[in-house]
């Protein structure tokens, strides 16, 4: 069973190489800085999103489903294109938003503290998200902002999930990638699919990635990689992020087969030794 799936993923990162090979060049990238008054904060956003569905969407033909990506801690905005571009191949408009500013506090934690003291991170986040989406509604009208999908690595990865139990009827389908603080949703009410890492140094908290049973039961799908915590990112080696790419695409389609499956059953291949980027908890 294992080789069958690992076979299936090889068979799915091939097609995300040549696909993008073909269509790469009919994304259209662009990046724009909104500023939000009442909190004196600019917040920049990246925007992702095929040519073609834009241009039928602005002529009232359909609406563009909407992808938000959240980055790591010390990691930009502007470091998830691996993401942003599977994303808009298949059809979303990926919206990737800088959340931490040069003069926020940097990012710390306090044992015994709800999310290790992180919650005001995480709320910060939310109102980024809200606003950038608030903002993207005045540039194009013609997507679905009331049915998000989130994306999220490491410390985004908890914002993703945090925006999805404060605001569970906007949320379609939430990505993680190695987050470690807030706890999966278990209500079944939306798909979930999360990447793993194999790493010594990054542990998710207690409770934050639920069971297998629980997984099974209510539409959780966990990838457990050989990868680092920090390979997870476009500064990762390029098999790392074309495996991921491949699974992510998989999990993208509406009658996707992925998930839920059994989580100790999904195994992708271990990255070749890479020099570790800075920590993104």
């Amino acid at each position: 069973m294992k080789r069958g799936i690992c076979i299936l993923l090889g068979l799915s990162a091939v097609a995300v190489v040549a696909y993008f090979t073909a269509s790469k060049w009919a994304i259209r990238h662009e990046t724009l800085t909104f500023y939000d008054a009442e909190r004196g904060r600019p917040i920049d956003v990246a925007i992702a999103v095929r040519r073609d569905k834009e241009m039928a969407a602005n002529a009232g033909m359909n609406v563009l489903p909407v992808a938000i990506v959240n980055h790591g801690n010390t990691v930009k905005f502007t470091e998830y294109s691996f993401l942003a571009n599977v994303l808009a191949a298949r059809g979303y408009m990926a919206v990737s938003i800088q959340h931490d500013l040069a003069s926020d506090a940097p990012l710390v934690t306090k044992v015994g503290e709800l999310y290790v003291g992180r919650l005001p991170v995480y709320e910060r986040g939310v109102k980024n998200i809200e606003f950038a989406v608030a903002q993207m509604k005045k540039i194009q009208p013609n997507a679905d902002y009331g049915r998000l999908t989130m994306v999220g690595h490491s410390n985004g990865g908890d914002i993703s999930m945090y925006f999805a139990k404060m605001r569970p009827d906007e949320v379609k389908k939430v990505v993680t990638l190695d987050n470690l603080r807030v706890p999966f949703l278990t209500e079944g009410k939306f798909k979930i699919l999360s990447f793993r890492s194999k790493d010594p140094v990054f542990k998710a908290d207690p409770g934050v990635v639920p069971d297998d049973d629980v997984c099974e039961q209510t539409g959780i799908t966990v990838v457990n990689t050989g990868f680092q915590h920090t390979d997870m990112s476009d500064r990762g080696p390029d098999n790392v992020k074309t495996s991921i790419q491949g699974v992510l695409d998989k999990f993208l389609e509406d009658d996707s087969k992925l998930g839920p499956v059994n989580t100790n059953k999904i195994v992708v291949p271990k990255p070749s030794p890479v020099a570790q980027a800075p920590a993104t908890n």
